[in-house]
């Protein structure tokens, strides 16, 4: 016999899920490494630009080659526009449910590409990338480090308007990169991403260990 409704119980609360970011410039191998890492977790895999159709659109104009006359803040705020509807629509409601979150790209790379690369006030687009995600934050940011000349061979002659940038442009935001890693070692890990899939994803997974006390 069914009990009847005052002898409901509640049911268990279910923990937040954990939130992984993978960061890196060009070629380095986030979409790989993300992807493989969300297929171990059985998380939920997403990216920015582009995590849901709204940020797809946003996307395809970024990146365009045929794309001209973009302002750099113009730009920063498409990004936030497009983290502000990935947060809202991806993230938050699938953490909220307990399901992990890995995505090919967050906030650390806006401050890399529109604050370092663009030269745009660090400080005021950390600030944007904040508002725009509602405070929501990766507990663990995976920065693939990959050489210059080493993501240069990677990418080949069909590059977007993102990859088509002058090797000074990915310098500094390569460097963008390191400076957040540094200030932030506990929430940043930093790994070589010139090996093999197999090296790097090990490595990958024993941070994660490490850090989240995932993957057993």
């Amino acid at each position: 016999m069914s009990p009847d409704a005052g002898d409901a119980r509640p049911a268990p609360a279910v923990g937040r899920g954990r939130f992984i970011a993978f960061e890196g410039g060009e070629a380095c191998g986030k979409s790989t490494q993300s992807a493989l890492l969300a297929d171990a977790l059985g998380a939920v895999l997403t990216r920015e630009p582009g995590g849901t159709d709204i940020g797809a659109r946003l996307r395809a104009l970024v990146l365009d080659p045929a794309t001209e006359g973009l302002s750099s803040r113009a730009e920063a705020l498409m990004m936030a526009a497009d983290r502000a509807q990935h947060v809202a629509e991806v993230v938050e409601p699938a953490l909220a449910a307990g399901r992990h979150v890995v995505t090919d790209r967050f906030a650390g790379s806006s401050i890399a590409y529109q604050g370092h690369g663009r030269g745009l006030p660090v400080d005021e687009i950390e600030q944007l990338s904040d508002w725009a995600a509602a405070g929501t934050w990766p507990d663990l940011v995976i920065l693939l480090d990959v050489p210059a000349a080493v993501a240069d061979a990677r990418l080949g002659a069909a590059r977007d308007r993102m990859e088509a940038e002058p090797p000074e442009f990915h310098a500094a935001v390569l460097e963008g990169f390191h400076a957040q890693a540094a200030a932030r070692p506990d929430r940043w890990a930093v790994l070589d991403g010139t090996g093999t899939i197999d090296e790097v994803t090990a490595a990958v997974r024993a941070v994660v260990r490490e850090r989240l006390q995932l993957l057993g």
